[in-house]
């Protein structure tokens, strides 16, 4: 399955009023909720200085660059400028937003004129996200019982019982992040142990 769409966390990695960094293929972005849990994404980068504005804060429905404290709105625009109070800043002072969208437990990011849904995952759990040193061809290599490209799903037996897992393959310079879901009655706590066995024998692919 190919879509414009990655998966770039877990919803409940990002609660309310948080702000975190996040990438869409070699972008990267700042992803955050407001106050009142709108999302919002743009490119890591201030207008005014470039400091990355994942380093920044949110305050109720905007977020604030943490370098001259430029303030920004949910929609990307420049709100308020510290050192000019009284200033109504210029509509062309706007972060570069991305589309970022909640769905299934995932944190979903594509470019502002995506005209796809991003995919469905209805009946899966969220677990956890691991970052692993090494790519997709060695990940597959680890666990054959996954199929896919973007999105690896298959059915994993392992406690003596079958459980259904889907990894949504995040790319970055050093390797890949793993998003993994799981089938609704798995033990949770089984699976994130099985997730980090197997970015264990993944790497050692790489290392043979």
């Amino acid at each position: 399955m190919t879509t414009r769409w990655i998966a770039t966390g877990l919803c409940h990695d990002l609660p309310n009023g948080v702000v975190m960094a996040g990438r869409w293929h070699d972008t990267e972005l700042a992803v955050w909720r407001s106050a009142s849990g709108k999302l919002a994404a743009w490119k890591d980068r201030c207008p005014h200085r470039g400091m990355r504005l994942s380093h920044g804060f949110v305050r109720g429905e905007t977020l604030s660059c943490i370098y001259h404290g430029w303030v920004y709105g949910t929609d990307g625009g420049c709100k308020h400028i510290p050192a000019h109070p009284s200033l109504v800043p210029p509509k062309a002072i706007r972060a570069e937003a991305f589309s970022c969208v909640a769905l299934d437990g995932v944190l979903w990011l594509a470019p502002a004129d995506v005209s796809e849904a991003p995919p469905r995952l209805g009946g899966l759990r969220p677990v956890r996200s691991l970052s692993l040193t090494c790519g997709l061809a060695a990940l597959m290599a680890a666990e054959s019982a996954l199929a896919g490209k973007d999105i690896l799903r298959g059915s994993v037996t392992f406690g003596g019982h079958a459980v259904e897992i889907c990894l949504l393959v995040q790319p970055k310079p050093d390797g890949i992040t793993l998003h993994a879901l799981c089938g609704a009655s798995a033990d949770l706590v089984a699976v994130s142990r099985w997730l980090e066995a197997l970015r264990f024998k993944a790497e050692e692919k790489v290392a043979e």
